[in-house]
């Protein structure tokens, strides 16, 4: 399973018929199986800047590079196999009639048939700790359960860098838990775009707090959590009684 490092400057975006940018120049840079939380209040960024990462938006100013690839046209189709992207309602992405198809879904459009695509499918599952659900319909499902098998529909594809949208919405403690779990062991390149704090300070050693389109304050996640000015400036907040210096 490969990872690559993700390098973003100066990308820039204005959504048409806006006179303010969305995006005023975010520089970032990842490294090959790295684990980033991205951070920031409503509105400021974040779902613009990861709808870049796999080309759902156009690139208008400013370099995007996966791995050795660079977002351009010509390299589209590769970069979105690379790029796996995990939806904040897992509804979205699963569509099938059971998760079998669902997960088969990707690597039967890029060509993989037969028995190899059934070995691919088992393992995936696997992976993701979901063998058991193989012939259940995804709708009749927990939540905890829709999200590894979403999960599992985009490591069915080999993305070398993962990105995911406020994966902890809708779960319950346990289901969380799990996640946390199963992310730590995946090996990619992680983008975790997420407004609970707590879950980013377990999962992501680093964290990335985009604000008003700029990125605002780049460190480890401890250290910005703990800095109680920045949080408030930035509409951020912890639980009550959070202390991330003591977790």
């Amino acid at each position: 399973m490969s990872c690559a490092p993700l390098s973003v400057s100066q990308l820039r975006f204005t959504y048409p018929g806006e006179h303010h940018a969305a995006l005023e120049g975010i520089d970032i840079e990842v490294a090959a199986g790295e684990r980033v939380a991205l951070l920031g209040p409503n509105g400021s960024g974040k779902t613009t800047f990861v709808m870049h990462l796999n080309g759902l938006l156009e690139l208008q100013d400013g370099a995007i590079t996966v791995g050795d690839l660079a977002m351009q046209e010509s390299n589209l189709r590769e970069i979105r196999r690379r790029v796996g992207a995990v939806f904040q309602d897992a509804d979205d992405q699963l569509f099938m009639p059971t998760v079998r198809d669902d997960v088969a879904f990707g690597p039967a459009n890029l060509g993989v048939t037969g028995d190899e695509l059934d070995r691919l499918v088992v393992e995936t599952l696997e992976r993701v700790g979901a063998g058991a659900l193989i012939d259940r319909s995804p709708h009749h499902l927990s939540g905890g359960e829709k999200r590894r098998v979403a999960i599992a529909t985009v490591l069915s594809m080999s993305p070398h860098l993962l990105v995911l949208d406020e994966p902890t919405s809708g779960l319950d403690p346990a289901g969380r838990r799990e996640l946390i779990d199963l992310l730590a062991g995946l090996p990619q390149t992680q983008m975790i775009v997420t407004h609970d704090l707590p879950f980013a300070l377990q999962i992501c050693p680093r964290s990335v707090i985009i604000s008003g389109g700029r990125v605002v304050a780049d460190g480890p996640t401890r250290e910005l959590l703990a800095d109680t000015a920045l949080l408030a400036q930035h509409r951020l907040e912890l639980p009550f009684g959070f202390d991330p210096t003591r977790v």
